[in-house]
């Protein structure tokens, strides 16, 4: 299992170099995909501006010779190049680049040359180490679905076990969270948390338990659950925490960076190839762990749950 980040990183210069491919970079990007390259994770392929490419590698650690670069000048056609060349490989990863984050979103989309496998949804995990249990902790969906139905849900759970697994965790324990810890029809998110706990009983998980609803405090404290009458094992031990929404998976992501000062780093799953997005609760030592992620992810093929 692996515990730290540092495992994370440790794993993935293991696996061998994996293509990453980048439209249109940004500046500060060289210095992490230098770092990236230089520590045996990825081989870069730049898509976009040549001058202003070549420009950016010179000034950077960067050494020459150790990427490649797809000469493309028409700003339009930078995104359809990069999807291609992604989908023309076996491997390798996309990762955002100056594009706005949406647009890479909605370019993933795309029926014809995206890279969302037919019936799949795009989530966004975020990671988050803890220090004192010396354990990794999965939060989702963090960044990309607003009001998931609970068919939605069973697919944004799927693709964070796939996530659990990869990192070792061979039988994941989830909370899906919701208001309160009682199955109420007025609470939306109580009913789709007792479904998905159900259909965990049903195995359709595979080696997981699954357990809702539970609120904050049921999931985080044992004492907490029993007091309620809630006895799980997942409660005060999970490993993945299921948000209802949006509003509750971003501001908990922000909450425990900028205030409760943890680290974070997150990679989108379900597509066919692993995702990186630039996100502002990715402080910028972390995003080595974004793209080491990434390659583990593209070792077991895809990040397609």
């Amino acid at each position: 299992m692996l515990n730290s980040f540092k495992d994370i990183v440790d794993a993935a210069m293991q696996k061998g170099i994996t293509k990453l491919v980048v439209p249109s970079p940004e500046a500060p990007d060289m210095h992490l995909i230098a770092e990236a390259s230089g520590a045996g994770l990825v081989f870069p392929c730049f898509v976009g501006d040549g001058g202003a490419i070549r420009n950016m590698v010179n000034q950077s650690p960067l050494a020459e010779g150790n990427y490649e670069l797809v000469e493309e000048n028409n700003p339009r056609h930078v995104l359809e190049r990069t999807l291609d060349i992604l989908l023309s490989s076996a491997g390798g990863i996309f990762m955002q680049g100056s594009l706005p984050p949406q647009a890479a979103i909605d370019a993933l989309h795309d029926r014809d040359k995206g890279m969302l496998p037919k019936g799949g949804l795009l989530s966004f995990v975020s990671v988050f180490p803890l220090l004192k249990k010396e354990r990794l902790i999965l939060v989702t969906d963090t960044f990309i679905n607003n009001h998931p139905s609970v068919a939605e849900k069973q697919h944004i759970l799927s693709n964070a076990l796939k996530l659990a697994r990869i990192l070792g965790v061979e039988s994941p324990k989830v909370a899906v969270l919701a208001a309160i810890e009682q199955v109420n029809p007025g609470i939306p998110s109580t009913l789709d948390a007792a479904i998905l706990s159900k259909m965990s009983e049903r195995r359709q998980f595979g080696d997981a338990v699954v357990e809702g609803p539970l609120d904050i405090d049921c999931a985080l404290s044992r004492a907490a659950a029993e007091r309620k009458g809630v006895k799980s094992i997942v409660t005060g031990n999970a490993d993945i925490y299921l948000v209802p929404e949006i509003d509750t998976g971003y501001l908990m992501a922000e909450a425990l960076v900028f205030f409760g000062r943890m680290n974070m780093a997150g990679v989108v799953m379900g597509a066919t190839r692993p995702v990186i997005l630039n996100l502002p609760f990715v402080s910028p030592e972390d995003r080595l762990v974004q793209i080491a992620m990434a390659c583990l992810l593209s070792d077991e093929g895809g990040s397609n749950g």
